[in-house]
């Protein structure tokens, strides 16, 4: 079931904004088994991918984190062309430690 849904936009050449969506469903699994699914609607091509945990919270927090890493590791990102709300502010997505050195605007701001 989906249970969150942003859009993030990326800024064309010629003027025109693409809407990217990305959807958060909610953890599935039982016992220390957790998963829970995203997608990224890139222009490209749909993204899906899964984050891992031993409970729902520890599924949903690393899934956020991959959200992140993949936003920030990602082609769009390193064009400067893409954001959320306004351009340089970030993408309200956690990273993992060991990508925080990519965060800007807001995202590197309230770094945690």
């Amino acid at each position: 079931m989906l249970i969150a849904e942003r859009y993030l936009e990326l800024a064309e050449p010629d003027g025109m904004v693409t809407k990217i969506p990305v959807c958060l469903f909610s953890p599935e699994g039982r016992n220390k088994q957790w998963s829970c699914r995203y997608t990224i609607g890139w222009p490209d091509g749909t993204y899906s991918g899964t984050g891992y945990g031993v409970d729902q919270f520890q599924a949903l927090i690393l899934t956020l984190q991959k959200i992140g890493t993949d936003i920030y590791f990602s082609d769009y990102h390193k064009t400067g062309r893409l954001y959320f709300e306004k351009r340089g502010s970030g993408y309200g997505f956690p990273v993992p430690k060991n990508a925080r050195d990519l965060l800007v605007g807001d995202d590197k701001r309230f770094e945690g």
